[in-house]
Protein backbone atom coordinates (compact mmCIF):
# COMPACT_ATOMS: atom_id res chain seq x y z
CA UNK A 1 0.00 0.00 0.00
CA UNK A 2 1.67 3.53 -0.32
CA UNK A 3 5.59 4.30 1.10
CA UNK A 4 3.91 7.31 2.97
CA UNK A 5 4.86 7.88 6.97
CA UNK A 6 2.69 8.12 9.61
CA UNK A 7 3.34 11.83 9.77
CA UNK A 8 1.83 12.18 6.57
CA UNK A 9 -1.42 10.88 7.55
CA UNK A 10 -1.51 7.30 5.70
CA UNK A 11 0.29 4.19 6.93
CA UNK A 12 0.80 0.82 5.42
CA UNK A 13 -0.38 -2.35 6.03
CA UNK A 14 3.27 -3.21 6.71
CA UNK A 15 3.93 -0.55 8.97
CA UNK A 16 1.22 -1.71 11.06
CA UNK A 17 2.15 -5.47 11.08
CA UNK A 18 5.54 -4.19 12.38
CA UNK A 19 3.74 -2.33 14.94
CA UNK A 20 1.91 -5.18 15.92
CA UNK A 21 4.59 -7.78 16.16
CA UNK A 22 6.98 -5.60 18.25
CA UNK A 23 4.22 -4.58 20.55
CA UNK A 24 3.42 -8.39 20.96
CA UNK A 25 6.69 -9.07 21.30
CA UNK A 26 7.98 -6.93 23.88
CA UNK A 27 5.12 -7.89 26.13
CA UNK A 28 5.43 -11.81 25.35
CA UNK A 29 2.20 -12.36 23.89
CA UNK A 30 3.18 -14.25 20.54
CA UNK A 31 2.52 -17.37 22.87
CA UNK A 32 -1.05 -16.31 22.97
CA UNK A 33 -1.05 -14.77 19.45
CA UNK A 34 -2.40 -18.17 18.06
CA UNK A 35 -4.61 -17.83 14.60
CA UNK A 36 -7.92 -18.87 16.98
CA UNK A 37 -7.22 -16.96 19.73
CA UNK A 38 -6.76 -13.76 17.32
CA UNK A 39 -9.46 -15.18 15.11
CA UNK A 40 -11.73 -15.06 18.37
CA UNK A 41 -10.32 -11.54 19.23
CA UNK A 42 -11.53 -9.69 15.87
CA UNK A 43 -14.54 -11.70 16.07
CA UNK A 44 -15.16 -9.98 19.57
CA UNK A 45 -13.92 -6.46 18.53
CA UNK A 46 -16.62 -6.70 15.55
CA UNK A 47 -19.37 -6.86 17.71
CA UNK A 48 -18.03 -4.26 20.11
CA UNK A 49 -18.30 -2.49 16.39
CA UNK A 50 -21.73 -3.09 15.72
CA UNK A 51 -23.01 -2.11 19.16
CA UNK A 52 -22.43 1.39 18.13
CA UNK A 53 -24.32 1.36 15.41
CA UNK A 54 -26.82 -1.26 16.48
CA UNK A 55 -29.64 1.37 17.44
CA UNK A 56 -28.85 4.26 15.31
CA UNK A 57 -30.82 3.04 12.18
CA UNK A 58 -29.14 4.17 8.90
CA UNK A 59 -26.95 6.89 9.17
CA UNK A 60 -25.23 9.32 6.57
CA UNK A 61 -21.78 9.32 4.95
CA UNK A 62 -19.52 11.07 7.12
CA UNK A 63 -21.68 10.79 9.81
CA UNK A 64 -23.29 14.26 10.30
CA UNK A 65 -25.63 13.59 13.35
CA UNK A 66 -23.16 12.21 15.39
CA UNK A 67 -21.56 13.95 18.28
CA UNK A 68 -17.14 13.96 17.90
CA UNK A 69 -16.42 11.79 20.95
CA UNK A 70 -18.81 9.12 19.19
CA UNK A 71 -16.78 9.31 16.28
CA UNK A 72 -13.71 8.96 18.54
CA UNK A 73 -15.01 5.85 19.91
CA UNK A 74 -15.93 4.74 16.38
CA UNK A 75 -12.16 5.24 15.23
CA UNK A 76 -11.02 3.18 18.49
CA UNK A 77 -12.84 0.07 17.55
CA UNK A 78 -12.60 0.58 13.81
CA UNK A 79 -8.41 0.48 15.12
CA UNK A 80 -8.98 -2.50 16.79
CA UNK A 81 -10.55 -4.69 14.26
CA UNK A 82 -7.96 -3.28 11.69
CA UNK A 83 -5.18 -3.96 14.08
CA UNK A 84 -6.21 -7.56 14.83
CA UNK A 85 -6.87 -8.22 11.11
CA UNK A 86 -3.38 -7.13 10.38
CA UNK A 87 -1.74 -9.30 13.45
CA UNK A 88 -4.05 -13.00 12.49
CA UNK A 89 -2.94 -12.08 8.61
CA UNK A 90 0.58 -11.64 10.08
CA UNK A 91 0.32 -15.15 11.84
CA UNK A 92 -1.18 -17.25 9.49
CA UNK A 93 1.70 -15.86 6.87
CA UNK A 94 -0.71 -14.18 4.76
CA UNK A 95 0.55 -10.82 2.97
CA UNK A 96 -2.68 -8.69 3.60
CA UNK A 97 -1.81 -6.00 0.85
CA UNK A 98 -1.36 -8.43 -1.57
CA UNK A 99 -4.46 -10.67 -0.70
CA UNK A 100 -6.64 -7.44 -1.06
CA UNK A 101 -5.30 -6.52 -4.26
CA UNK A 102 -6.07 -9.64 -5.60
CA UNK A 103 -9.54 -9.81 -4.35
CA UNK A 104 -10.09 -6.79 -5.61
CA UNK A 105 -9.33 -7.83 -9.17
CA UNK A 106 -11.34 -11.24 -8.68
CA UNK A 107 -14.15 -9.07 -7.67
CA UNK A 108 -13.76 -7.13 -10.80
CA UNK A 109 -14.13 -9.81 -12.97
CA UNK A 110 -16.73 -11.52 -11.01
CA UNK A 111 -18.15 -7.96 -11.39
CA UNK A 112 -17.91 -6.42 -14.62
CA UNK A 113 -18.62 -2.37 -14.02
CA UNK A 114 -20.75 -2.62 -17.35
CA UNK A 115 -22.83 -5.53 -16.04
CA UNK A 116 -23.55 -3.36 -12.32
CA UNK A 117 -24.73 -0.13 -13.33
CA UNK A 118 -28.27 0.00 -13.95
CA UNK A 119 -29.49 0.42 -18.13
CA UNK A 120 -30.99 4.42 -18.53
Amino acid sequence: MGGRTEEEGSVSLELLRLKMAEFAEERNWDRFHSPRNLLLALVGEVGELSEIFQWKGEVGKGLPEWAEEEKEHLGEELSDVLLYLVRLSDMCGVDLSKAALRKIQLNALKYPANKSKPSS
